[in-house]
């Protein structure tokens, strides 16, 4: 199904309507992170938590950034750094979709935790070492 967008505000509020839901994207110009940031941020959780299913059509970068009020590179930014994050996936000519969860994002990860184990081996450290390190920086990013 395609994606249908409605222009709510001048700046930074953004509707998708899907399956005759409503799905929302809002920038604040305010806010303390770039808007690229806010862009990835909001895509990616919306794509994760299934709001956004796999397959689903994203806008063009320039007619999300007109929409939103934004810079075309900006929005080009947020979208690179979602397919390098495994989110979403460009098919050339045919646009940009959210991606099978799991796919790059899943493999990506692995090959980091992967990493992460070869490294603390080498430094020596035991199993319950390398774990508390995994759990402080977890706690860290993620606020627990």
């Amino acid at each position: 199904m395609p994606l249908i967008f409605r222009r709510l505000r001048r700046w930074g509020f953004w509707r998708w309507v899907r399956d005759n839901r409503a799905v929302t994207l809002k920038i604040h110009i305010d806010d303390s992170a770039p808007p690229y940031e806010q862009v990835r941020a909001k895509i990616s959780e919306q794509a994760r938590a299934g709001v956004l299913p796999v397959g689903y059509r994203l806008p063009t970068v320039r007619g999300l950034a007109e929409s939103l009020g934004l810079a075309a590179n900006t929005v080009a930014k947020a979208y690179r750094t979602l397919e390098a994050d495994g989110v979403i996936e460009t098919r050339g000519r045919n646009g940009t979709f959210v991606a099978a969860a799991g796919s790059a994002a899943e493999r990506e990860l692995a090959s980091a935790a992967q990493a992460f184990v070869e490294r603390a081996r080498r430094l020596g450290l035991t199993e319950a070492d390398a774990l508390a390190a995994v759990r402080d920086a977890l706690r860290a990013a993620y606020g627990g």
